[in-house]
C-alpha cells in the first residue's frame, strides 16, 4: 500500500512538472518576439557602450529596447493603446530629454552636422541604427512606434485616408536636400557658434514639422499626409524598408478580398500584394492596424 501511494506520489509531480515546464514554453512562445526585440537592443547598448566607452548608450538603447518590449506585451495581450504606450514614452524621451535637455539635435540636420564633423555619436548612431540599417530588420517600425512627430499627428481624428494619395512625394526629396544644404553652408561659411544655431533649429525644425503635419493632415484628412509627402526622413528610410526582414504578408487561402486592411491602412499599402514592389509597401510601419482588423485573421507579420 504505501508503495503504491509513494508511486501515485511520484507521478502527480513528474505531471506537475510536465505542466509548469509546458506552461513556460507557452509564456515563452507567446512573447517570443517582444524578446528577440529586447535582446537585439540590449546587444547594441552593451556593444556601443563597450566600444565608446561611453555608459550613455547602455541606458539610451536599454530604454529604447524596454519601451519596445512593454509595448510588444502589451499587443501580444490584446491592449488597444500599445502603440501609443511605446510613441510617447520613446518619443518623449528623444524629444524633451535628448532634445531640448541634453542640446542634441535628433533632426536629419543633426545627422549631417555630426555626419560633416566626423563623428559618430549622437544622431549618426541614431540614424544608423533606426533609419539606415535598422530597417532592414524592421522596415518604417520606427515611424509606427518611435517618432515624435507621428507621436503627436496619430492623435489627430483622421486615422485612415479616404481618398487616394497626392502625387507630391517628390516634396520629401526637396526638404532632404535643404536639410543637407542648410548643415553644409553652415561649416562652409564658419557660422559662429554653430552648436547652439543646431540647437534652435531642431526646436524651430519641430515646430514647423508640427505645424505643417497638422495642417496637411486636417487639409487632405489623413493623419500621416506629412510622413507621406514632405518627412525627409523617408529617403533613407524608403529604399532599405524594401528588403525588410519583418513585413506583413497576406495568407492568399484565407483572403476573402474584403478590401477592409487596404481601407484601414494609415499609409495605403496594398496588403493584398505579397511582393516586395507592391504599392507603397516600403511606407508600411507596422501598426498592425490591417492584422487586427482582418476578419479572416489571413494577415500576419
Amino acid at each position: 500500500m504505501q508503495n503504491l501511494v509513494t508511486v501515485y506520489y511520484f507521478n502527480d509531480k513528474m505531471e506537475l512538472s510536465k505542466t509548469k515546464e509546458g506552461n513556460l514554453m507557452n509564456t515563452l512562445k507567446k512573447y517570443a518576439p517582444a524578446l528577440i526585440f529586447l535582446a537585439i537592443f540590449e546587444t547594441i547598448a552593451i556593444t556601443l557602450w563597450q566600444t565608446l566607452d561611453n555608459i550613455f548608450y547602455l541606458f539610451n538603447f536599454t530604454y529604447i529596447g524596454g519601451f519596445l518590449f512593454i509595448g510588444l506585451c502589451l499587443y501580444i495581450n490584446k491592449f488597444k493603446h500599445a502603440r501609443l504606450v511605446v510613441q510617447l514614452g520613446v518619443g518623449l524621451y528623444m524629444l524633451v530629454y535628448l532634445g531640448f535637455l541634453s542640446n542634441e539635435n535628433m533632426q536629419i540636420e543633426g545627422f549631417w552636422y555630426y555626419l560633416f564633423l566626423g563623428v559618430f555619436e549622437a544622431a549618426t548612431i541614431h540614424y544608423a541604427v533606426a533609419k539606415i540599417f535598422g530597417p532592414l530588420f524592421f522596415g518604417r517600425g520606427w515611424c509606427g512606434y518611435a517618432c515624435w512627430t507621428a507621436m503627436i499627428l496619430d492623435l489627430l481624428p483622421f486615422k485612415h485616408p479616404n481618398t487616394p494619395r497626392k502625387n507630391i512625394g517628390f516634396i520629401r526629396y526637396i526638404t532632404f536636400i535643404l536639410a543637407f544644404l542648410f548643415v553644409g553652408a553652415l561649416f562652409i561659411f564658419h557660422v559662429p557658434n554653430i552648436e547652439r544655431v543646431m540647437f534652435y533649429s531642431f526646436i524651430i525644425g519641430n515646430a514647423l514639422y508640427y505645424i505643417v503635419g497638422i495642417r496637411l493632415a486636417f487639409a487632405f484628412k489623413d493623419n500621416r499626409a506629412f510622413c507621406k509627402y514632405i518627412c525627409p526622413i523617408t529617403v533613407f528610410l524608403k529604399p532599405m524598408s524594401y528588403f525588410a526582414r519583418i513585413r506583413i504578408t497576406v495568407d492568399e487561402e484565407k483572403c476573402i478580398s474584403c478590401g477592409k486592411c487596404k481601407q484601414l491602412c494609415p499609409m495605403n499599402v496594398d496588403m493584398l500584394d505579397n511582393a516586395r514592389s507592391r504599392e507603397n509597401g516600403t511606407e508600411c510601419i507596422l501598426c498592425m492596424s490591417c492584422v487586427d482588423n482582418c476578419p479572416k485573421k489571413a494577415l500576419h507579420s
